[in-house]
């Protein structure tokens, strides 16, 4: 709990992910880059959790990171990770493109694994997403989904704060980024920039806050920067979510920035900003200043205490402190036998959202999310 003074009263802002008590569950983790090494890893670690093998497409890589993070076990394929009985949950930080690969292999060892962690995006589309799903559901086995901006300290204290009804009805919310990400090599290949890597963030959060849509409109343009490496056309991304009940979500997901690397001033943040019928919050995410350990921020104002600003505040940080809750959830929901709080079904709106985004900048025209669903266009 973060600590809000208010003028009359004190009130406790909940940030923090919900622990397991059974922090011994073995976890096996297939994938050895950044994500893994800097920030799964290191959050288990933190929490107390119990990783205890790896596997990865470059076997001197896996050895690298288990021998950082004190990992027992490095196997030389995922399949041989997989076989492994003392494993019960697997974390998947694989490309989008071998992801639904992998997961049918996961499956074939529903004996004693029960648990996914499967990277953001879950496959290269809905389509994808969905199989992956299906299979899990099939298997018998517990799939979440690391999305992990849901567990961004600002954003977990936004949403208790609307819970608890500071800010009343929610009539407009947006995102505005400006900054320069970096790009993993897989998205050359794959022509993706920004919608499925960053934005996806931002539908999700959105759907967090929120809950569903029932439109949305995208405009894109090629980041100049990027396409002097490779074609793509979601570089800058602008997208309005239409709310059946009149509230609209906006985000401005700019990874251009103007000439930032070229010699310019920089001029570089994310922030976000919730108006409703009763309060106004806004923040701003630490994430563009990693590896310097920025913690996200939440202020926001209320007529339930008129004339005041409050600001919780906190140490913890979205990379890497937020990957501790992506896996807690998963784990708590084991433990307690019941839905993650990120489930793979529900995240198949978030992959429908935005495949709704490309589909929109492609035809110039606002997308409802059930022409995206399998189940609509069956």
């Amino acid at each position: 709990m973060s600590v809000s003074n208010w003028s009359r009263k004190v009130i406790e802002v909940s940030y923090l992910p919900t622990m397991p008590k059974n922090k011994d569950v073995a976890i096996g983790c297939i994938g050895s880059g950044f994500i893994m090494a800097d920030c799964h890893l290191v959050a288990y670690r933190k929490a107390g959790f119990n990783p205890v093998a790896i596997a990865s497409r470059s076997l001197a890589n896996a050895k690298a990171v288990a021998a950082r993070h004190s990992l027992p076990k490095v196997y030389e394929t995922y399949q041989e990770l997989l076989a492994d009985p003392e494993i019960e949950v697997v974390d998947i930080a694989v490309p989008p493109d071998v992801q639904l690969e992998v997961m049918r292999e996961v499956v074939r060892h529903n004996g004693h694994i029960r648990g996914v962690l499967a990277q953001k995006p879950m496959g290269m589309n809905y389509g994808e997403a969905k199989q992956i799903v299906e299979l899990c559901e099939q298997a018998g086995i517990t799939l979440a989904v690391n999305q992990n901006m849901r567990y961004d300290q600002s954003i977990r204290a936004c949403k208790d704060v609307l819970d608890r009804g500071y800010l009343g009805e929610p009539i407009f919310a947006s995102i505005d980024m400006r900054a320069i990400p970096h790009w993993m090599p897989w998205q050359e290949r794959l022509g993706w920039v920004t919608l499925r890597i960053m934005s996806i963030h931002h539908l999700d959060t959105f759907r967090y806050l929120f809950g569903d849509p029932v439109r949305v409109f995208a405009s894109t343009r090629p980041d100049p920067r990027t396409a002097q490496k490779f074609a793509h056309q979601d570089g800058i991304c602008l997208y309005i979510l239409e709310y059946e009940n009149g509230l609209r979500a906006a985000s401005w997901d700019d990874v251009w920035t103007g000439p930032a690397s070229e010699g310019v001033e920089k001029d570089i943040y994310i922030r976000w900003r919730v108006e409703g019928s009763d309060g106004l919050a806004r923040g701003t995410i630490g994430w563009p200043d990693y590896p310097n350990a920025t913690p996200s921020t939440l202020d926001f104002t209320t007529t339930k205490d008129p004339g005041q600003w409050h600001q919780p505040r906190w140490n913890e940080v979205w990379f890497p402190d937020a990957f501790v809750g992506t896996m807690a959830q998963l784990l708590c929901a084991l433990e307690e036998d019941r839905v993650p709080e990120i489930n793979g079904r529900d995240n198949l709106k978030t992959m429908a959202l935005v495949d709704a985004c490309y589909l929109s900048a492609q035809q110039h025209r606002a997308v409802a999310l059930d022409e995206i669903t399998v189940e609509k266009r069956a």
